[in-house]
């Protein structure tokens, strides 16, 4: 198996963009990240096999996202690890077994974390497939000092212990919830990388800048601000700035609101109040746009600690 390996990752190292790979996305149960895996020679797999595949920390059971796809080789970020099999009953039944047992590790890990009076919070828990390490997902507000705790729970299981600590978002991913759409969190159900959201993201969409209306259950920006931005990113490159001195077909008036997707904006206009107009009906200073556009406003930096990861 291991020259099958080498000889697999030689070959899929090559440089041809639109060359065909077989891939099969799989994901793991306790962090729910997903990963792309090479599909090789005849084997089939479907949407929720167990599969063992091949992975920088040795082999590992994980669970078949999808039917196999095809992807070009440009789309895809090499060398990429094989699918080694489909995971059979003995293996799905050790891996279930492990499972129980790190359950009973994350007690036992909790317990310790209050005998050593460590401000961290415990997430999960997993051993590798191969039961060589044991690993345990944590947050904490900094650095935490835990080597006198990896020495207690390393002479208790016996075998290697890894702490690692995640952020908030990876937390929430883990543990899973319903967000305020009232779905499942995007982060457990398809997002494997977290973006950049600021609360100029929010702004530019029109969204009311409160903490509480634009926040997600780990406290951070919400991911979906970020979906629709590129898009009323390059609307409002034609669109004057929120406050700013237009001219429109009955006089000149403050801009009150924007419509960029839509195409249309709401004016003040002096003695005639706020009217309804088309984007091509009004006429601006698109400098003047631009720099009101970049300024911080106050309102920014009261909650800039929103968009702290």
């Amino acid at each position: 198996m291991e020259n099958i390996v080498n000889n697999i990752n030689t070959e899929i190292t090559s440089t041809n963009p639109e060359r065909l790979h077989t891939v099969l996305i799989v994901s793991f149960e306790t962090t729910k990240k997903r990963y792309y895996f090479e599909v090789l020679g005849n084997k089939r797999f479907k949407k929720n096999d167990r599969v063992i595949v091949e992975t920088i920390r040795g082999t590992e059971l994980g669970i078949a996202s999808n039917d196999p796809i095809q992807m070009k080789e440009k789309d895809l970020v090499l060398p990429i690890k094989p699918v080694l099999k489909l995971a059979n009953e003995k293996e799905i039944e050790i891996y279930n077994l492990q499972r129980k047992e790190a359950d009973d590790a994350f007690i036992v890990c909790k317990e310790k974390i209050q005998d050593h009076q460590l401000e961290m919070k415990l997430v999960a828990c997993e051993y590798t497939f191969d039961k060589s390490k044991l690993i345990f997902y944590f947050t904490a507000n900094g650095r935490i000092d835990f080597r006198e705790l990896v020495k207690d729970l390393a002479v208790l299981f016996k075998t290697r212990i890894e702490l690692r600590q995640i952020g908030v978002r990876d937390e929430a991913r883990i543990l899973g919830n319903i967000g305020p759409c009232g779905k499942e969190l995007c982060c457990k159900t398809f997002i494997n990388k977290f973006d950049s959201v600021s609360v100029k993201m929010a702004r530019d969409q029109g969204l009311v800048i409160n903490p509480t209306k634009i926040s997600g259950v780990c406290g951070r920006l919400l991911c979906c601000i970020n979906y629709e931005y590129t898009q009323y990113e390059e609307a409002l490159k034609d669109f004057p700035a929120v406050n700013q001195i237009v001219k429109t077909d009955i006089g000149e008036g403050k801009v009150v609101s924007i419509s960029p997707l839509n195409n249309f904006l709401y004016v003040d206009v002096e003695d005639k109040g706020i009217s309804r107009f088309d984007i091509k009906d009004i006429k601006f200073n698109r400098k003047e746009a631009s720099i009101l556009k970049n300024m911080k406003t106050e309102e920014e930096i009261e909650n800039k600690i929103l968009e702290k990861e």
